[in-house]
């Protein structure tokens, strides 16, 4: 296994980033392989990890189709609808409660 480079956090050289900061500028690895990585220390835990790709060989991010943003938004339709009364609820329905606000009060008031 090769291994990479191991810089402190903000200590990174011109060149480098990571997939967010990538994201950011509107590009992604494109298949590259991870050429060092940054470790922020923390006090009880092992250090924060982030890999660090070239800037150079990136490749800008793909469009999205016309069918990737409709499952998109069919995905976030699912979301937001009730598994109880299966109206859209206009939110996202929280998974803690698993149906919307007014399926969760309606044995409350009914007592």
């Amino acid at each position: 296994m090769k291994t990479v480079p191991v810089y402190r956090w903000r200590l990174a050289p011109d060149g480098l980033a990571t997939r967010r900061q990538l994201r950011a500028a509107g590009l992604r690895p494109g298949g590259q392989e991870v050429v060092a990585q940054l470790e922020r220390p923390r006090r009880r835990r092992g250090p924060l990890v982030a890999y660090l790709y070239r800037i150079d060989l990136a490749l800008p991010v793909r469009p999205m189709t016309p069918g990737c943003w409709a499952a998109l938004a069919k995905a976030a339709a699912a979301r937001r609808r009730c598994p109880v009364c299966r109206t859209d609820a206009g939110y996202v329905i929280p998974s803690s409660r698993g149906m919307c606000n007014a399926c969760a009060v309606a044995p409350q008031l009914a007592a």
